[in-house]
């Protein structure tokens, strides 16, 4: 009896033991399994355009707790862009490399694709389900490149300041019109805000391009016509300049007063952090840096208060989330070690490490799931039928920079509507 029980406890024991020295990941329930042996010894190679990458090497060393002798090094090259596809023919090409949607259809990234690996193949495993599908971009019927951050357009909210005027933060065009003539009535100098010094992220574009993505989504020909710089595709940015118009001709944006702000990044935050603007118009990139600058804030620090990024409700059904990949990952299908590289992916694209990732310096992340993050929260809120992808829609980068160069003259006082209406395709 004494002997069966000491053998019973013996099998026990060497279980606990077992368990205890199994990786977490290993009895989780739908976490990550290894396909790979644990023991394999070998390097990777990420190369990209950030001049430091923390949150893509804490996922180094998360991978490295499942894979400890996998050597993996984030690199950004002199030159990036232009020396991308030199790069990949070296002797020592990287495993995976930075893409971006405005690659598609530019002859000097001929190379870039000629190295990229169908990331769609079932074999591979990726989580792709995971991810918002509007974000995903197949050409041919392949998926070359794989979201890892998301760009969109909105903006940041003071929501102390709603409470503390008994007011809503808006979700329809008339309800933007009341809050701002709210705040303006209240002693605000300019309820919303944002960079105006340049056509390049200026609060005029925000506005102004998310209306314009929408009403050529379901038009296909005028679609066509703005990507060939038909004159005629002019109008439709009308509707759109004309709302904008109205914002700044009532006072609800107060141009001398955003004039003073000297950069859509840094600047932006900071004047948004002294606390008396109810609606600071900008980009995610721009909310990006909200976190680490709220102890750089002496107004903040002595004030704080709670913030939320938020759709600009331009029309009477709300405020469109414009989804757009920041950065994208392909994988080089000649590299060295190309099934451990893609072991790598299958750990990095799912809902926990995408998040995780982008949750490091408050980027967007690309999966469905917004609910991790407080700030972008309301963008999970937007009904799917206005969620829209520019990428996948087909709106070409030179479409944009036509909306964007009329948006910044007709809110600057440059130039008039019929006037850049007319001209489009030719708006410099």
């Amino acid at each position: 009896m004494k002997k069966t029980l000491c053998v019973i406890l013996s099998a026990l024991l060497t279980v606990v033991l077992m368990t205890c020295a199994c990786p977490a990941y290993a009895g989780s329930a739908g976490a990550f399994q290894p396909r790979l042996n644990t023991d394999t010894s070998c390097e990777i190679t990420v190369v990209g355009s950030y001049s430091n990458f923390e949150a893509l090497e804490a996922e180094f060393e998360s991978f490295n707790e499942i894979y400890p002798n996998v050597e993996l090094t984030y690199l950004k090259p002199d030159d990036y862009e232009n020396l991308l596809g030199i790069v990949l023919e070296s002797k020592n090409p990287p495993n995976i490399f930075f893409s971006f949607p405005w690659m598609y259809g530019n002859d000097k990234f001929v190379t870039a694709f000629e190295h990229m690996e169908d990331l769609s193949d079932p074999q591979l495993g990726l989580d792709l389900e995971c991810i918002r599908p509007n974000l995903l971009r197949y050409s041919d019927g392949q998926l070359l490149t794989v979201p890892v951050f998301a760009r969109n357009y909105g903006m940041l909210v003071n929501n102390d300041l709603f409470e503390k005027e008994g007011l809503q933060v808006p979700s329809t065009w008339d309800e933007l019109l009341a809050v701002c003539e709210a705040f303006l009535s209240k002693g605000y100098d300019s309820p919303m805000m944002g960079y105006s010094a340049g056509p390049s992220s200026c609060l005029m574009s925000i506005l102004v391009y998310p209306e314009v993505v929408a009403a050529l989504a379901d038009d296909p020909e005028a679609l066509q016509a703005a990507n060939e710089m038909d004159p005629a595709a002019g109008e439709c940015m009308r509707r759109s300049l004309e709302s904008m118009m109205q914002l700044i001709g009532s006072g609800y944006i107060n141009l001398d007063k955003c004039n003073e702000i000297s950069d859509n990044y840094t600047q932006v935050i900071l004047r948004f952090f002294e606390g008396d603007v109810p609606m600071m118009i900008c980009t995610g990139d721009t909310v990006s840096g909200t976190a680490k600058r709220e102890s750089q804030s002496e107004a903040f620090s002595s004030h704080p208060f709670t913030y939320t990024f938020v759709p600009i409700p331009l029309s009477e059904n709300g405020g469109y989330f414009i989804d757009s990949p920041s950065i994208e990952f392909s994988v080089n299908k000649t590299c060295d070690n190309l099934d451990m590289t893609n072991e790598f992916m299958r750990f990095l694209i799912s809902s926990e490490e995408l998040n995780k990732m982008a949750s490091v310096k408050r980027l967007v992340t690309p999966t469905k799931d917004l609910s991790f993050s407080a700030v972008y929260e309301p963008f999970g809120r937007v009904p799917e039928e206005r969620v829209l992808c520019p990428e996948t829609i087909g709106i070409t980068d030179a479409l944009f920079v036509q909306v964007r160069n009329a948006a910044y003259q007709v809110g600057t006082g440059a130039a008039a509507i019929d006037d850049v209406v007319s001209q489009y395709g030719s708006l410099k």
